[in-house]
């Protein structure tokens, strides 16, 4: 069978640890070539050494998203090492948690510059690039808490909302371009970004391997949208459907009172 990653250069943001380190892990292990972005350039380069020890391929990058600049430097860098941008994987952002009430326009213009226009810097740096070869998956990491919000995630929801809305507008712009779009709606994996929160059941954290490894499927087989665990799928479905059920369950499971450890 035809190995589907083998050769195409893949940018992963947020690389340096959680999701983003295990999904360069395993695009590195089907035979991509891999771009390593983040802030943090020492834990890039440990995790290209480590690649590349397994005879893979790696590009260290450091980037913070949230500089258009430096966004437009990592896809040119990428460009001038590999000639071309197969799969963007925006997958970088801060969980930044804050009741309404006490909610300032800084904290809120913080989780929109990393949240909304840090992957909005990503794609419309790669998206020329793309169209001009007609191929190309761009992959954007968002949240359950857009399908379902939970207090008290007020300005993580809204940055990860509006990038939502965007990403089904640019599904549509792309239609017939030969570049594919998959928007990611994962619960709460189990990463140090949520490490000092408390869990009800119904929001069991999930393996950052099991998200990876559903995130590669959807780029081979061009889903749109992916939502993962079963969890999920109930809470969007209630909450379409029945609203004040969802409303009920987010309430029964205590998951507005997710509090600090």
């Amino acid at each position: 069978m035809r190995n589907f990653f083998l050769n195409k250069v893949a940018i992963v943001t947020g690389a340096s640890r959680g999701l983003g380190r295990e999904i360069a892990r395993l695009l590195a292990s089907k035979g991509a070539r891999v771009v390593l972005a983040a802030r943090s350039a020492e834990a890039l380069e440990q995790l290209a050494d480590e690649i590349t020890r397994s005879g893979g391929q790696a590009l260290v990058v450091p980037t913070d998203i949230t500089q258009q600049e430096q966004v437009e430097r990592l896809i040119q860098a990428t460009l001038d090492h590999w000639q071309q941008v197969d799969i963007l994987i925006a997958n970088a952002g801060q969980y930044i948690r804050c009741p309404v009430d006490k909610l300032t326009p800084e904290i809120m213009q913080q989780s929109m510059a990393v949240n909304f226009y840090g992957n909005l810097y990503q794609v419309i740096s790669v998206l020329p690039h793309m169209r001009s070869r007609n191929s190309g998956h761009i992959v954007l990491i968002l949240t359950m808490d857009v399908k379902t919000p939970i207090p008290p995630d007020a300005p993580y929801v809204a940055a990860k909302s509006a990038m939502s809305g965007l990403a089904e507008v640019l599904r549509q712009e792309l239609h017939g371009s030969g570049i594919s779009l998959m928007a990611v709606y994962p619960g709460r994996i189990d990463t140090s970004m949520i490490a000092n929160l408390s869990f009800s059941p119904i929001s069991a954290k999930i393996p950052p391997i099991v998200v990876a490894q559903a995130i590669l499927k959807g780029i081979e087989r061009r889903r749109s949208r992916l939502l993962l665990p079963a969890q999920v799928h109930i809470l969007n479905m209630l909450n379409f459907f029945f609203p004040a059920i969802a409303d009920w369950t987010v309430r029964l499971f205590h998951l507005e009172g997710w509090e600090d450890n």
